[in-house]
């Protein structure tokens, strides 16, 4: 498998210093009051924004179309699984906060995780089917890899997980899972706009 010359890049382009702004900003967010990490708190109300407009980005790709299709269905399970499939916005416990019925104590709501597992499959079909991994090669080994980018995406992930596991604090789970998606938003961007990026 070849390498592609120069094939990292630490350029930093304008959606990465989105990003960095992101980064910087967990920290004093931390101060904030507790309910602004609750669900369909501030912070998730902008993730699923930032969602929205990856969404946009990938399917009005102008190269790779069948690879940003599936970036747009990928994007679509994460918006899903930001609203528990719709849950947390249509189904909160009265009088209590940040609590809602759970899918089991609902009409039908065993039929909520198994329709979202076969979203997920045929998101995976799709994805074989048309042979994408192909391209993902592509973009790993012959376009320049936005290291900052993808630097920052993981350390969202890895903010977001270690709060949720370990630390138990809604404001940083939620903001590491924000600077995930805005970093994860941001290299969509790179590779519709710029396809030899």
């Amino acid at each position: 498998m070849k390498i592609a010359n120069n094939h990292f890049t630490f350029q930093i382009q304008s959606v990465t210093w989105v990003s960095i702004c992101m980064a910087l900003l967990i920290y004093p967010c931390l101060f904030l009051p507790e309910n602004f990490g609750y669900e369909n708190g501030l912070f998730e109300n902008i993730q699923l924004i930032v969602l929205l407009i990856g969404f946009i980005i990938a399917i009005r790709a102008k190269n790779n179309k069948k690879f940003f299709y599936f970036a747009a269905m990928v994007i679509i399970i994460l918006f899903l699984r930001e609203i528990n499939c719709g849950r947390t916005i249509f189904f909160p416990i009265p009088g209590e906060v940040n609590s809602f019925y759970g899918w089991k104590d609902l009409k039908y709501g065993y039929l909520a995780h198994p329709i979202f597992g076969l979203y997920m499959a045929y998101t995976a079909f799709y994805f074989i089917k048309n042979k994408l991994y192909f391209t993902l090669i592509k973009f790993v080994t012959k376009t320049k890899l936005p290291i900052l980018d993808i630097g920052l995406m993981l350390s969202g992930m890895a903010i977001g997980l270690i709060a949720e596991k370990h630390i138990g604090n809604f404001i940083l789970e939620e903001t590491g899972e924000l600077l995930f998606y805005i970093a994860l938003v941001g290299i969509i961007y790179l590779y519709t706009k710029y396809p030899k990026h």
